[in-house]
């Protein structure tokens, strides 16, 4: 069986979370897109390649790299997938991973609009930007590093105009995305919402 479920949102929205729930609970395969991003940074900056080089010599194996979810790295991320020859370097091995069989969840930006429009079931999961950025300083201050609040904030404001205002593939809901709003849910009640959508889809897909 091929049944793709596309989720888009910001950082530090719960998308990730969701989209790795949804994965264990229907036995699905994941596929957090932005590694494939933050390898590319990395890439980029271990070997001086070139975006696009970087991002066509990306494989399975650098995404389980550790240190990719450093700050740093995800800036270095956010700026290499605004270049439209990154993103396209990119897309079929996002869109093989999303037709496999037995299904697949992916979690990025653009996936319900550009990488995969005929999702079975599409997601759009946000948050308001202070909470958002209250998440990412709880997360650098457990894991050790420095952070100040004000500059997490900055940073996420800065990213989502960077995400949203990009003219290749901008970061927006797809039409027929459900919106989860997880401004002021938990992660189960915010699971729970997802698990529904993805199950009445998968539900119809099946009838």
């Amino acid at each position: 069986m091929r049944f793709t479920v596309a989720i888009d949102g910001p950082a530090a929205a719960g998308k990730g979370t969701i989209s790795r729930g949804l994965a264990k609970r229907f036995g699905f395969a994941h596929l957090d897109t932005g590694l494939l991003y933050r390898a590319t940074g990395r890439k980029v900056l271990e070997t001086g390649l070139g975006p696009e080089a970087a991002a066509l010599a990306v494989g399975p194996d650098d995404l389980a790299r550790v240190g990719l979810r450093t700050q740093a790295v995800a800036e270095l991320a956010s700026q290499v997938a605004a270049i439209p020859e990154v993103r396209a370097a990119l897309v079929a091995f996002q869109r093989d991973f999303a037709r496999r069989d037995g299904g697949a969840v992916l979690d990025g930006r653009d996936i319900g609009t550009v990488i995969c429009p005929e999702a079975e079931a599409k997601l759009f999961v946000t948050a308001s930007a202070e909470v958002r950025a209250q998440r990412r300083y709880d997360e650098l201050r457990l894991s050790g590093q420095a952070a100040d609040f004000a500059g997490v904030l900055d940073e996420v404001l800065k990213r989502d105009a960077r995400d949203t205002g990009r003219a290749d593939a901008p970061m927006r809901a797809a039409e027929d995305a459900v919106l989860v709003d997880t401004s002021e849910m938990d992660i189960d009640a915010a699971l729970k919402a997802a698990i529904s959508v993805v199950k009445n889809r998968l539900e119809g897909h099946s009838a």
